[in-house]
């Protein structure tokens, strides 16, 4: 059972003094675990680390058995990634959520590309365009729940109906709430940062973490905590980096 495909590196472990095992995600094959000669060495090591994109050719003897896997560079998300702490931290973090919770063999085309787009345009625009690739990070996670069947639905008001004026997710149902359907329950609900409902919008360090405690409220309660698992420590990471972000005031500053 052989294939060929252009396929991103969630992971690339040693396997042997000179081997790696990596585990890719490719449109048609899904998440698959393969076996790298030579992968672990100094002359491709580059080509295996996490984010990359590569054309990749897998040689398998059946179904379910690990795969022999060779492969050419084909974008060097990785290398351009390093240069900037929060495009680092935004890589590190979407391929660990994915490596995380997507089943083995099970073809999830959309949510590679849209993996593959966003991998590519990190560190792309220096440390200008650093906040809008956390933002878009944030609104990549809704897209994930989505492919996975929980979708959130921040297009009305749960309780009014109303388009304007959305402010909160309600942690139960995923659903949109406007300040005047919130009333008394605002202090139960999630808040709902604008750069998720206006796409020209990147936000500030406290819209971020809000929209990473939104979707880290829906990827615990419907994805690893089903399975007793945590969030990935490269999204706790990326979490706890974007908080200690947001400006502290000083009591001498307060009023």
């Amino acid at each position: 059972m052989n294939w060929e495909a252009p396929a991103l590196v969630l992971s690339s472990t040693p396997f042997s003094e000179t081997d790696a095992l990596v585990h890719l995600f490719a449109p048609a094959q899904g998440v698959v675990h393969g076996l790298v000669k030579g992968g672990g060495g100094r002359r491709s090591a580059g080509i295996w680390q996490m984010g990359n994109l590569v054309q990749v050719t897998c040689w398998m003897r059946s179904e379910g058995q690990l795969g022999l896997v060779s492969g050419e560079l084909a974008a060097a998300n990785a290398a351009r990634a390093m240069n900037f702490r929060a495009s680092l931290a935004c890589l590190a973090s979407v391929c660990a959520v994915t490596d995380a919770a997507l089943p083995e063999a099970e073809p999830y085309p959309g949510l590679c590309q849209d993996t593959a787009g966003f991998l590519s345009m990190l560190g792309t625009e220096g440390e200008a365009g650093q906040g809008a690739e956390i933002a878009t990070l944030v609104g990549w996670e809704i897209i994930f729940l989505r492919d996975l069947g929980f979708a959130l639905d921040l297009s009305c008001c749960a309780v009014t109906g109303d388009t304007e004026d959305l402010v909160y997710v309600s942690p139960r149902t995923g659903r949109a709430v406007s300040r005047a359907g919130a009333g008394k329950w605002a202090s139960r609900l999630l808040p709902l940062p604008h750069f998720l409902l206006d796409p020209s919008v990147n936000g500030t360090p406290q819209d971020w973490d809000d929209g990473l405690r939104l979707t880290g409220h829906f990827l615990m309660r419907d994805v690893f905590g089903p399975v007793h698992r945590p969030l990935p420590a490269a999204r706790v990471r990326l979490a706890d980096m974007v908080r200690a972000l947001i400006p502290t005031v000083s009591l001498g500053e307060e009023g």
